[in-house]
Formats: C-alpha cells, sequence, structure tokens
C-alpha cells in the first residue's frame, strides 16, 4: 500500500510541474513507475526553509481547496497549508482513529480545549471526534472559569488540550472544588515528559496520552498514544510514511534519536515529499501482542533548533524538565533561559510547590541560612548537573511567578541575548 501511494504522490508531483518536480528530476525520477520505497532515501527534502521561500502557496498542487490551516510563525514568518476535501477527510479519518486508540467512543464527550482557527488543534480533534459520532464540546482555549463550570455541568469524559493547559485547568478545578469525570485526556501540540504526564493524571484523575501532528502534513493525528501502545505512539502510516534521520539527512536505525521526515501518502492540497519536521525522536515496530500493525515513534525529544549547546554541551529542554518534575517541591511550571550576552549561561527558573514539599528524608530541604527555597536551589543544581554534565543557575520563584498559559503552547525556552530579564530573579 506505502509503496502503491507513494508512485501516485510522485506522479501527482510530476503532473504539477512545481518545486517538488522539478528536485525529482534533477535526481533522475521522470517517471512515478521508477520509485520503490528502497528508493526512499535518494529522492529530495522538503524543508520548512522552502516553505517560507515559496510563501503563501508556492507547494500547492490542487485547485480544489476548501479550507487553510497554518501555523502561527517562527520568527514572524507563518506556514500556510490548503486542504482539500479529501485532505479533511483523510485528517478526520486519522483522528477519529487516534480518539478511538485512546479510549473515546460514540457515547463520549469530549471536552475540546484546543484552539481553533488556523492553529490546526481545535479543528483537527473536532473533526475526529464528530466522525466518530461522539459529542464534541468546542470550547477552543482561555475563558478558564467557564470552561470549569462547563466540566461540572456537562461531565465529559474526554479532555483535549495542551499539556501545559491541562495543569493550569487541573488547579483551577481543584480551586473551585469540581471533581472531574475524565477517564482519559490526548495532550499534544507542544513536548511534554513522563513526570509532566504524571502531574496532569495525579491533578485530574485520568489516563494521560500523547498526540502529535504538525499542520505542514495534516494535523493533530500523525500520530498518537493508544491505550495499548506501551508508552509509544502510533503513526498512520497508511497515510504519513516516517523516516528518522540524523543532522546529514541519513536514516537512523530504530531506537537511536533522529529528526522525523514524513512524506504525505494520500494528501492532495498541498502534498509534500520527504518534509523534514524538525522534531526528534525515535522509531520502533509495533508493540509486540498488539493487534495494531502500525510503526511507533516516541514522545517528541525536542526540536532541532531547540537543542541548546551551552559550553559543548548539547541539551534539550525535555531533560531538564524530567529533572525539575522528579522533585515534589517544585510546581509545573519552569522557563530554561539560554543567557548569550557574554559567557554562555544556562538559567532555569521554576516555581516552588504551592503546598509545599519535602526533602529526599521527608522533611523540607533548607539552606545554610534555614530558607526552603534555598534547599531546592541547591539541589536542583546538583541533580542537573548529574544529568545533563552541566551547571545550570537555577532561580525558584514564587508560586505564579510564571505566566499561565491560557491559550496556545506553553513557553518552556527563552533566549535572552540583550535587555530586560526573561523572567524573575536573573541578573
Amino acid at each position: 500500500m506505502q509503496e502503491r501511494r507513494l508512485r501516485a504522490l510522485v506522479g501527482r508531483l510530476l503532473a504539477a510541474d512545481g518545486v517538488q518536480a522539478g528536485r525529482l528530476r534533477d535526481v533522475g525520477v521522470r517517471d512515478a513507475r521508477q520509485v520503490s520505497l528502497d528508493d526512499l532515501a535518494r529522492l529530495p527534502f522538503v524543508t520548512k526553509q522552502d516553505l517560507w521561500e515559496h510563501y503563501p502557496t508556492g507547494f500547492q498542487v490542487d485547485d480544489r481547496i476548501v479550507c487553510v490551516h497554518g501555523s502561527s510563525g517562527t520568527g514572524g514568518r507563518p506556514t500556510l497549508v490548503p486542504y482539500t476535501a479529501h485532505d479533511v477527510d483523510v485528517w478526520a479519518s486519522v483522528m477519529a482513529r487516534a480518539l478511538g486508540g485512546a479510549g473515546a467512543t460514540s457515547r463520549s464527550r469530549i471536552h475540546n480545549a484546543y484552539g481553533y482557527g488556523l492553529f490546526t488543534g481545535g479543528l483537527g480533534v473536532h473533526h475526529g471526534g464528530m466522525r466518530l459520532g461522539a459529542a464534541v464540546l468546542p470550547m477552543s482555549g482561555g475563558m478558564t472559569e467557564r470552561q470549569v463550570r462547563l466540566i461540572a455541568d456537562l461531565r465529559p469524559d474526554v479532555l483535549c488540550c495542551t499539556p501545559s493547559y491541562a495543569i493550569h485547568l487541573g488547579e483551577a478545578l481543584r480551586r473551585g472544588g469540581v471533581e472531574p469525570a475524565f477517564r482519559v485526556g490526548v495532550f499534544g501540540a507542544e513536548p511534554w515528559t513522563d513526570g509532566m504526564r504524571a502531574k496532569i493524571e495525579g491533578l485530574l484523575g485520568l489516563r494521560a496520552l500523547d498526540i502529535y501532528g504538525l499542520s505542514e502534513v495534516i494535523g493533530p493525528g500523525v500520530a498518537c498514544e493508544s491505550l495499548d501502545s506501551q508508552g509509544m505512539l502510533n503513526v498512520a502510516e497508511d497515510h504519513f510514511l516516517v523516516e528518522a534521520v540524523d543532522p546529514d539527512g541519513v536514516p537512523v536505525p530504530d531506537g537511536t534519536p533522529g529528526e522525523l521526515v514524513f512524506t504525505t501518502l494520500t494528501k492532495t492540497g498541498m502534498p509534500l515529499l520527504r518534509y523534514r519536521s524538525g522534531d526528534v525522536a525515535t522509531l520502533a515496530p509495533p508493540a509486540p501482542g498488539s493487534p495494531r500493525t502500525l510503526r511507533r515513534m516516541s514522545k517528541v525529544l525536542g526540536r532541532r533548533d531547540d537543542m541548546l549547546v551551552v559550553r559543548g554541551v548539547n541539551v534539550f529542554p525535555s531533560e531538564i524538565e524530567g529533572v525539575l518534575l522528579a522533585d515534589p517541591r517544585v510546581g509545573p511550571h519552569y522557563l530554561v533561559v539560554e543567557d548569550r550576552r557574554e559567557r554562555p549561561e544556562l538559567w532555569v527558573v521554576v516555581e516552588g510547590h504551592p503546598t509545599g514539599g519535602e526533602g529526599t528524608d521527608g522533611r523540607p530541604a533548607e539552606g545554610a541560612d534555614g530558607h526552603p527555597a534555598e534547599g531546592v536551589r541547591r539541589d536542583l543544581t546538583a541533580a542537573l548537573r548529574e544529568r545533563l554534565g552541566l551547571t545550570c543557575r537555577v532561580v525558584v520563584a514564587p508560586p505564579g511567578a510564571l505566566p499561565r498559559p491560557e491559550t496556545g503552547k506553553a513557553r518552556r525556552l527563552a533566549r535572552w541575548d540583550g535587555g530586560p530579564p526573561p523572567a524573575p530573579g536573573l541578573t
């Protein structure tokens, strides 16, 4: 199926005679029948830079467009993605599959707090939930007090939103004395660790599963964790052929971190051949003993452009998060700051847990001055040095000092080249 669909994709690209057709001809491909899965690694890549250089519609190959989605843009440069009715149908199908694998049914009520609009999260869940036959509550982001009220009144059993907003919503539900009826949550649009999974499950009393997608490929539904996928995400590889490559574009073996590369086998509006996503993860075969035959990907370890190189040490923010969330004295909100002003430094700003917390010996950890925050700072500095091989400058801020994401994605990384500090406590 994949090979047949790959040839059909190459045929569409050659017939459209656009950018990708020219690159295919440059590597000697003039007929789709020449291409097999074994040839994939010799075919040209598409990058985000390519999409920027041909903005807004340079990669569109079909005029039958029914909607346009896109990213918010990096550095002020958005990416727009046109969808045909066929593309929306594929999107609804893979999202229904994802929600079903997470345990949602036609009798479910899905509280959808992903943002609606150009961002694909809200409408992706909406399409999939309706295809599944579930009742979708299209809350979008923000208006947290209203969300708490409707969760109390309508008792939804499925929650869909970013993981950072799930924590914010869980804190609001606790403050309001509301005990939700969620069974499962499907969280994505930003990298998150198993430590954050434990925080979310503790706050909301549900099973927290990861979903992955990107607007250039389809939006959410490219891959999703299921109840039986053993902590990895099933890739909808009948529609999205996945590879993992090293920085030079060479495929890496299963289990080795690499940049995810996707080929949209069935898209028609803006099909992409070997799109370099910038996301770093590992790939694996199907879960042993599972009836699902799809390849799996790990949680996203980070983005290629978010990897920090500090004094020769490579660091992903997700590695730092794993250390922070393992300490019960630290709340789930944090910010990593790459200080580029003079000598490279890495700052980590955390909030003390609002309910306190204990040290490793069961008592509040204190510093030499008897202040609990100093003990947290000292212990986290040591734990980060052990994990990363790098000394970070840790700041313990009071609860509520860092901004909460009412909509969109949480800001986890800031680069400080000058001007005011991007977080409290930095000097």
